[in-house]
């Protein structure tokens, strides 16, 4: 027993202090890493709040405009296909066709005619164009901040990381050492505030991608719809 007291003595002595938790070494940093780390997690949580909200915008302009369309080939008429467009508030089509349906109903009036026609296209071109603009502009709200989040979050990051090595070689010329119990908790914070501009540049990036790419195909829906839904009032009049 006398033999073995001393052992466990000396295991508990070379086991050292216990290792700082990741909360612990935020909270003892510098007030310039926190900062950072503060500015990287507030970007972070704007990233996905955009991230949530934007997707589930995207996948029902999607569906919405989907089911839009079955509607608007399957009607002959396209006053019950405006009648019925109050059902997909979120379809980017449903709205530029309102637009076109208006802009058309209002030109109609002014009787027809080949000055009258060519006018009633050019007008009916802008209108629906101005609509397409209009819908994608308000699809692209927020998306903007995520390139931003990505493209500066991991400068943001460096930032912090070479703050906390400046503090680290700093500790080193006050005390003459460069052992791991005086520049390791620098170094860490160093590394803590890269992993971070990381952690939040990664899903942005990623997210970015893919909508700018659903975002453009929703748009060269939009213009597609506009030229065809131009090529049938150009018939329905060369008819008449």
């Amino acid at each position: 027993m006398d033999h073995v007291m001393p052992v466990y003595l000396a295991a508990v002595a070379s086991a050292g202090p216990e290792t700082p938790g990741m909360l612990e070494l935020v909270l003892d940093a510098d007030i310039v890493v926190q900062l950072v780390l503060f500015v990287l997690v507030a970007m972070s949580i704007g990233c996905w709040v955009v991230i949530f909200a934007k997707f589930g915008t995207i996948r029902r302009a999607r569906n919405e405009s989907a089911e839009f369309l079955e509607i608007f080939w399957g009607s002959k008429r396209l006053d019950e296909v405006y009648n019925q467009t109050d059902r997909f508030p979120g379809s980017p089509i449903a709205e530029v066709f309102k637009s076109g349906y208006v802009e058309l109903h209002k030109l109609t009036r002014q009787g027809t005619g080949s000055e009258a026609d060519t006018g009633l296209s050019d007008n009916l071109a802008r209108s629906l164009r101005r609509a397409a603009t209009v819908e994608l502009t308000n699809l692209e709200r927020l998306v903007p901040f995520l390139a931003t989040t990505g493209s500066t979050a991991p400068f943001i990051g460096l930032f912090g990381t070479v703050w906390g090595i400046l503090r680290a070689f700093q500790k080193i010329g006050a005390t003459g050492q460069a052992t791991l119990a005086v520049v390791g908790p620098d170094i860490a914070h160093a590394l803590i505030a890269t992993a971070v501009g990381l952690a939040a540049a990664i899903p942005a990036v990623m997210a970015y991608n893919y909508f700018h790419t659903q975002l453009k195909v929703l748009g060269n829906e939009m213009d597609a719809f506009s030229a065809d839904f131009q090529n049938i009032v150009k018939r329905h009049y060369r008819k008449a």
